[in-house]
This record gives C-alpha cells, structure tokens and sequence, in this order.
C-alpha cells in the first residue's frame, strides 16, 4: 500500500514537470475588416469612408463619359465632308444630331455657321469644344481633392491615436501594460492606411483620366482642322 502511494506520488510529479516543460501552443486570433474599421474610429473612418465612396462613383461615372467621348462612328467624317462637298448642310446637321458625342455636337455647332467668315465658323468651333471639355472634366477636381485629403485625413488619425496613446501612458503611471497601448497604436496604423489606399487610388485614377480628357482634346482638335479644311476646298 505504501508503495503504490509513493508511486501514484511520482507519476503526478512527472506528469506536472511535462506540463511545465511542454510549450503552450500559440492562439492565433484574427480580425475581421470591420473590427479593423472600428478600431480607427468614426470621426475619422466615417469621412474616409465617405471620400471612398465619392471617388468610386467619380471614377466609374467619369470613366463612362470619356469612353463614350472617344468612341468613333464609323466613318462619320467621312460622311459629314460628302455632305458638306454637295451642299447638304441640313443632312450633315441631322448626322450629327443622331451622334451623341462631344465632335458631333461641336460640328454642329459649326454647321449652323456655314454662310459666315470662316474665322468665326473657327471660334464657334472652339468654344463648343472648350464647353464639351469642360462637361468631361466635370468632378475631375473633385477627385485631385480626396487624393490630397484622404492621406492627411489618415495622418490626423494617427497623431489622435498617439495622443490618445501617450494620455493613457500619463494617467496609468509606471504600471501601464501593453493591452492598454494597442488600441491608441492600432488607430493610428489604421487611419494612415486607409488614408493611403484612398488617396493613391484617387491620384492615379485622375491622372489616368485626365490624360484620357487629353485624348479626347486632341481628337476634336484633328477633328476641327479636318472640318475646316472641308469648308475652305470649292464645293462640287
């Protein structure tokens, strides 16, 4: 009896020396997006998720508008200088009223110029087309502005996360434990991220747009010299 206590004894101290040995398996814990979102804070996240939001639309939208504005009717100048050579403005007017697009609305206001100098048959032109550039970069400032403002959005997060930081480091004293230092750091990384990831979107997709809008200028600008040059060679 006394052996098998002494036995019994042993087993359980070898049994709490391999517990004490044995290394505790890490707990791998995982945070989901909105948790993330959250820890940033509402009074930053929230217009940071509103600029979000604004860019997408101006990026689709915009990128919509200037597609359409570089799509090309199959030979519609073609047909517009056929038109224009024997004398059918009204023809040429009703082609460019069935085309919706920024050349075919600046060439009609062209059209209804016929009879007068060509200078200002020319300055019609130009400002027909300036107006059609200006409804195509419509929001384009828009956009430059959340790609400025959404970085510096972030960084205001992070210096209110640090503050918060360093305010709760005072009030705790020596004592201060990490737990209590995650949520201030963790605003702070949060803001600057989703500031960077808006602001880098919005600057390289206006960028990536107005170089479209420069596209569309040139194109009306070709268009332009093509149509004058119909208007000064002798009717047939």
């Amino acid at each position: 009896m006394h052996f098998t206590l002494l036995t019994q004894i042993d087993q359980a101290r070898q049994v709490l020396e391999q517990a004490n040995t044995t290394p505790a398996e890490p707990v791998l814990e995982t945070i989901s997006i909105w948790e993330l979102i959250s820890n940033g804070g509402w009074y930053i996240m929230g217009p940071l998720g509103l600029m979000s939001l604004i860019a997408i639309y101006l990026i689709i939208e915009r990128s919509m508008a200037i597609r359409r504005a570089l799509r090309e009717e199959k030979d519609f100048m073609n047909k517009i200088r056929d038109y224009v050579s024997e004398g059918k403005i009204d023809s040429a007017r009703n082609l460019c009223t069935q085309t919706s697009s920024p050349i075919a609305r600046m060439l009609d206001k062209g059209l209804s110029r016929i009879g007068k100098p060509l200078k200002d048959i020319e300055v019609s032109i130009e400002n027909a087309g300036k107006l059609e550039v200006y409804q195509l970069e419509k929001g384009l400032s828009l956009l430059a502005t959340i790609a400025g403002a959404a970085p510096m959005m972030g960084f205001l997060g992070t210096v209110i996360g640090m503050i918060v930081t360093f305010h709760t480091m005072k009030i705790s004293g020596a004592g201060v434990e990490i737990a209590q230092l995650s949520g201030g750091i963790m605003q702070a990384m949060v803001t600057t991220v989703a500031g960077l990831v808006i602001g880098i979107i919005a600057y390289v997709a206006y960028n990536t747009l107005v170089a479209r809008v420069g596209k569309v200028v040139q194109t009306m600008e070709a268009t332009t010299i093509a149509f004058m040059d119909v208007l000064e060679s002798p009717a047939k």
